[in-house]
């Protein structure tokens, strides 16, 4: 019998400066889906000029993070050096591993004369056997990317592996990641190849099976079969999934672990600061929460 799929509203954190987030996983009743394990949707903010985002630099270990932009720019610096601004339609792919420090900020020609950013933000976790990589960065720019186009679908495949193609982005565990937009009517089904998968609504509205899922709204499903989804109206949309996670992950801050133990010696390294500093952007650091 093919699963329903279940709905998730997420929940509304604010990032200050009037930039607001909303948290759809983890949730309580869905903590992953497929290596995912963190997702935020960001925005539609907008900055006045002069004014901008700034997270300073923080660690990350055990996970990949990517910001997918709809709109807006965000400069990425890390301590392994990379300096690379980030527009829509590109991908910035960090993989933490071992440990790993970056900050995100808005450039300044878009501080300059102010700026709209809407977005994701998404957590992959490595699996056990790779949590301990040493941390890489790679930026793709939009042509490297693969698009699927037919009547009524315009997707770009971000990184993983469906409907036929393969994303240039380098994974360690099957998912899959795209950005979709649909016109009103169309019917566009799900990647059968994952056993976990979901859908959130960027703008617009849809029918998947017997539930209904509108703007900022996401919904996940398991199982060897999924329902089609159905554009209610024109709709953009982030599909994502893989296989189930190999095991539990605790996540503490920025820290994703197999293990307790892995994360209180992450809090105390960032505490001693042993975890290094980002070239360019060394003078302030989001200190360890309390």
């Amino acid at each position: 019998m093919q699963a329903q799929p279940i709905l998730i509203k997420g929940q509304i954190h604010d990032l200050g400066d009037g930039f607001a987030a909303r948290r759809m996983l983890p949730m309580a009743q869905v903590r992953h889906v497929g290596p995912l394990v963190f997702f935020d949707h960001f925005g539609p903010a907008t900055f006045a000029a002069g004014n901008g985002m700034d997270v300073r630099p923080h660690p990350h270990i055990g996970l990949a993070t990517i910001s997918w932009l709809f709109e807006g720019q965000i400069r990425h610096r890390d301590s392994l050096g990379s300096l690379v601004d980030i527009r829509p339609g590109e991908v910035n792919w960090m993989t933490a591993g071992r440990g790993i420090v970056h900050s995100e900020r808005t450039p300044p020609e878009p501080r300059r004369d102010g700026q709209s950013l809407h977005g994701v933000q998404i957590w992959v976790a490595l699996p056990q056997a790779d949590t301990e990589v040493a941390p890489e960065f790679h930026h793709h720019d939009r042509e490297q990317l693969p698009r699927i186009r037919q009547d009524g679908v315009e997707a770009v495949l971000i990184a993983g592996d469906a409907y036929g193609a393969q994303s240039p982005v380098k994974i360690f565990a099957p998912m899959f990641l795209l950005e979709v937009q649909l016109k009103a009517s169309t019917d566009w089904p799900m990647p059968q190849e994952h056993a976990e998968r979901g859908v959130l609504v960027i703008e617009g509205a849809l029918r998947w099976g017997d539930l209904d899922i509108a703007a900022t709204q996401m919904a996940v499903q398991t199982g060897p079969t999924a329902p089609s989804l159905h554009a209610v109206v024109d709709s953009r949309l982030i599909l994502f999934g893989g296989a189930p996670l190999d095991g539990e992950r605790h996540l503490w801050w920025n820290f994703v672990a197999p293990s307790r133990e892995r994360i209180e010696q992450a809090k105390a390294d960032w505490q001693a600061q042993r975890f290094g500093t980002v070239p360019g952007d060394d003078q302030e650091f989001i200190p360890l929460p309390g």
